[in-house]
């Protein structure tokens, strides 16, 4: 019986007590033999392909018989460019449509006066009537032509634009204390109770343990309906987004008054979330 310690390895120390039939045991087991194998057959392949280009390049290539082989020397400068096709002869386009002239505009020689002495005056021509004048064109000579109608009469000067900035209507005036203040159908009583029927308390805000006020600012307007809410504070969770559905969602407040007319009004109130 031999004394000689067995030879304990890393792997075996790693594995102890676990399963060693699972595979990783195995792999890691036989891991380097399977790394040697695969360098040996690698470099195998690669220094079989690397010697037999070799060889082929500088033994058995040299060696083939040139006799089938022709070497041709060509002299590009000798070749001449292919002379460049010849386009058949195209028509002549055809002349440009004859433009006809505007027709000749009626023109009367009347040219303006210059004082002279009474010696050289000399009437070469008398002043055309005022018939003629009235349907032609003041000219220094006279020309037949089309008749032109009112040719003295100045196209009237064109009309002033007007700039005109439109203003803007301006928001009405939201009051904060008036003379009588707005007021939910049926009071404060019946207020609080629309909120109770239909405010619903966030799921988050129960799980969360969450509870306290919201206050919320909003206008009631002329009409009595709600506009512009907004949260002045708020305790997050989706309370005070709820607070805002079920104000926006009331019915007609009996508006504000000042002076006998009814206001806009900005109105404050707490909304309270309590767990039972």
């Amino acid at each position: 019986m031999s004394n000689k310690p067995e030879k304990v390895t890393l792997d075996d120390m790693v594995f102890e007590n676990r399963n060693k039939e699972y595979g990783a045991y195995y792999l890691r087991k036989n891991y380097k033999s399977y790394i040697n194998r695969a360098l040996l057959i690698g470099g195998s392949i690669f220094l079989l392909l690397f010697g037999g280009a070799y060889t082929y390049q500088n033994y058995i290539l040299p060696n083939l018989p040139k006799d089938n082989l022709t070497e041709v020397e060509i002299d590009l400068s000798k070749i001449q460019e292919a002379p460049p096709e010849e386009l058949p002869d195209l028509p002549p386009p055809p002349p440009p449509p004859p433009v006809e002239p505007p027709p000749e505009v009626a023109q009367i020689k009347f040219l303006p006066p210059e004082p002279k002495k009474d010696e050289e005056v000399v009437i070469e021509e008398p002043p055309p009537p005022a018939e003629k004048i009235e349907k032609a064109v003041i000219s220094n000579k006279t020309v037949k032509g089309v008749e032109v109608v009112d040719a003295f009469i100045p196209p009237p000067p064109p009309e002033e634009v007007k700039i005109v900035a439109i203003e803007k209507p301006k928001e009405e005036e939201i009051f904060t204390a008036v003379e009588q203040n707005p007021e939910f159908p049926g009071g404060t009583s019946e207020m609080y109770k629309y909120l109770g029927q239909n405010i619903k308390y966030p799921a988050a805000a129960q799980r969360a343990n969450v509870s306290g006020r919201v206050f919320v600012k909003f206008v009631v307007e002329k009409d009595g309906s709600i506009g512009k809410v907004e949260v002045l504070k708020g305790i997050g969770f989706g309370c005070d987004e709820e607070a805002i559905r079920v104000i926006k969602s009331m019915p007609k407040w009996n508006p504000g008054r000042q002076n006998g007319k009814n206001v806009r009004v900005f109105y404050n109130m707490p909304v309270v979330y309590k767990l039972d």
